[in-house]
This record gives C-alpha cells, structure tokens and sequence, in this order.
C-alpha cells in the first residue's frame, strides 16, 4: 500500500482577522487502485471483531476491505445489467455485524423503469458472496441509508433522483418518492413500505440526523428547492420544514461547540461552491438558515462530510470534487475549520492535491487512535484512500 504524509497548506476562503486554528496532518493510504467508479463508500463492522471495515459500491462490485489489512471481499457481483449506486451498512439489530443494503440498476435518465434495491443475506462465513434479496423500490434509486424509527427500530430509507415518469434533465414533475422499508425478522418475508415524503424533486442527497429529542431520526434532504428537513413524528407523511432555498447536491448536518448547528451544502448538484449555513437567531419563529459561502473553486463538487477532526470541540467540513469529463482540471480533498463560534468565518486546508477525483467519502476512526480518519473513493482517479488523521501538530 502506498503511503503519502501530508502536510496541512492554509487558505482564507473568507477573510477573518482571528488566528489561523490548528489543522490536523494526515497520512495517505491506498487501499485499492482499481476502482471502477466508486459510487458509495461506508464503514461498518462486518466481521465482529470491533473494527469498522469499509465497504464499497463500485460500478458492478459490492465489496469490502477487512481491517487493518484492507484485504478485499467480494459481497456481490452485478445484482443488476447497469451499475450499482449505493449502499447501506449498520448494525442494526445490536449483534455486533453489520446489516447491508444495496442500490443498483442506476440509469438517471429512465426514470420510469430504472432502478433496483437488494438487502444482502450474509453466509456464515462473511468473506463469501452474499445472497441478494430483491425489496421494493422507486425508478432513479440514488441513495439509501439504515434510519433509526420511533421506537428506536432502523428501516432502510430510500431517496431516489427523481419522481416517477419525471422529465430527467429538469426535475419536473411528480415529486421523489422517499419510503422508508422495515425489515421483517425473516428479510425474505414482504417488507413494510411507508411514504415519508413525496413534495421534492430531484434530491440528490440526505443525511438521517438527530434534530430533536425524541428516538426517532430526522432527515436533512438536499435537492431542486433547497435544503428541507423531513420530521416523520409517527406520522405517515413526515412534516416539511424548508431551511434554504438554494438548489444543493449534498449536504451534511455539523455542530460548532456546544449545541450551535450548522449544515453543508454543495450547491448545485455537482456545483462548484461549498456553503455552511447557520441556525437563526430567533428560534421561536425560525425561518430560511443564514447562508455562508465558503468557496466556489470546486469543479463537480460531489462529496461532504462534517466531523471533529480536529479535536477541537466543533465540527469540521470535508469537501471532495471528482471533475468529471473535464480533463486537465485538478480535483481533491479539502477541509474548512470555522474561525469563530457563529460559523460566518472558515479556513481551508488542502488534504489532497489532484490525486483523489472524489465521487465519495465518509469519516470514520479506523484504527482505534480516537480521531476521524477520511475515507475517499475517487471515480476518474480509480482509486479508494484513507487519510488517516494524525492530530494538530
């Protein structure tokens, strides 16, 4: 595996008088150089020995890389005749092994007949290919993820591109379908299906977050109209509550100390700028979220992340931009350090410089140091990295 140290390099992206914060350095290793294009990418403990692995969409494999050796493991081989898209992967009934699901037959612009959604039967020995069972789904599926229910349950919630019978270059037309499936105790049975939400078009990405107090997860949903947060409160049709306005591909929910929050947004699907967007002063009556833009640089910005990777006590943002059919534009890794406690003022640092094409990334600590290690999946780079963290020097 091939190592790369690198050194944090400090940018203004908005002009601050307050001293530059610490950044942390991080060591890069490849993990695989063969990656076709890296659709989704997640950890997970798959095997139970207490270590997240990382598992991986690619365009006809779902694998994953055991740790610490990140030897690779075929879970299944072309569940459909066109790409897989995404995965999903939790512990989601407290065994200690992780649960996985998969996206597959991805073809955006049909959004009638496209699409196909499989959970993954494990064998007894985890390193075996896994048997695919076939679960409803909406045509365009583009992301799932294991979210927790009201009674503290997990069901797999489904997002896909577009509405059913939509116009795929505008978005027009009946809203995305959001389901949520609960899981039977033999997954082989029918799976429950209930509709979420069905108002948005052309949701790119979500993210499940705890918003509020109850057991139950909500929703950060990107798309066409903005950033909306989904609250289902036991309800069929979860409650609607529009936060901005801006067209977004990605987004990420993070904490500046304390309980002060902000979320991320690449704006627009596959844009070019990286906003954070802070909670209004008048919580009684809170209207749009204040919007900060913190860098327009990015070419086809297509992964985010928000973690503490900096020990510090607030969140960062990881942007990734993979650039894709424009050859010669650098792509990479970046990550933004607010310079202040509202969230108005960021710095960034370069983590990586045109060697990861970034279709996906995910935080996880992978080897038990108690810091967040960056997980990267690049498409026209053919590669998948970890950058594991090695503190603020």
């Amino acid at each position: 595996m091939k190592v790369i140290l690198i050194t944090a390099a400090l940018s203004w992206s908005i002009a601050s008088n307050a001293a530059a914060p610490a950044a942390p350095t991080f060591k890069a290793v490849d993990v695989d150089t063969s990656v076709k294009i890296g659709y989704g990418v997640t950890t997970a403990d798959v095997n139970g020995d207490n270590k997240p692995d990382i598992l991986l969409a690619d365009k006809d494999l779902i694998v994953w890389y055991e740790n610490p050796s990140w030897k690779k493991h075929v879970i299944a081989e072309k569940l459909t005749s066109i790409d897989h898209v995404c995965i999903a992967a939790m512990d989601i009934d407290g065994d200690g092994k992780c649960e996985i699901a998969a996206g597959a037959g991805w073809n955006p612009n049909d959004t009638t007949n496209s699409g196909a959604l499989f959970y993954l039967v494990p064998p007894e020995d985890r390193t075996q290919k896994w048997e695919p069972i076939a679960l409803p789904h909406e045509p365009t599926i583009h992301r799932i993820r294991w979210v927790k229910n009201a009674v503290g349950k997990f069901n797999l919630v489904s997002v896909p591109l577009h509405g059913r019978g939509n116009n795929a270059a505008t978005g027009e037309g009946d809203g995305v379908k959001i389901f949520a499936l609960e899981k039977p105790a033999n997954p082989k049975d029918k799976w429950k299906t209930v509709l979420l939400d069905d108002k948005l078009h052309k949701t790119h990405n979500f993210d499940p977050i705890q918003w509020d107090g109850d057991a139950e997860q909500e929703l950060l949903v990107a798309g066409r109209e903005g950033v909306y947060l989904l609250n289902p409160r036991n309800e069929a049709i979860a409650q609607q509550r529009h936060l901005s306005t801006g067209a977004a591909g990605e987004v990420r929910l993070g904490k500046l100390g304390g309980a002060q929050r902000f979320f991320a947004t690449i704006e627009p699907m596959h844009g070019n700028t990286l906003c954070a967007y802070t909670e209004p002063k008048v919580l009684e009556a809170p209207g749009l979220w204040t919007r900060h833009v913190l860098d327009e640089s990015l070419v086809d910005g297509h992964a985010l992340a928000c973690g503490d990777l900096a020990g510090s006590g607030s969140d960062q943002i990881v942007v990734g931009w993979r650039a894709m059919n424009r050859p010669g534009v650098k792509v990479g890794l970046k990550l933004f350090t607010a310079t202040d406690k509202t969230g108005e003022k960021w710095v960034s640092t370069v983590i990586d410089d045109n060697t990861m094409a970034c279709e996906d990334l995910c935080l996880a600590d992978l080897d038990g140091d108690g810091k967040l290690d960056i997980i990267a999946a690049g498409r026209a780079t053919k590669n998948l990295k970890v950058y594991f963290n090695q503190g603020v020097r």
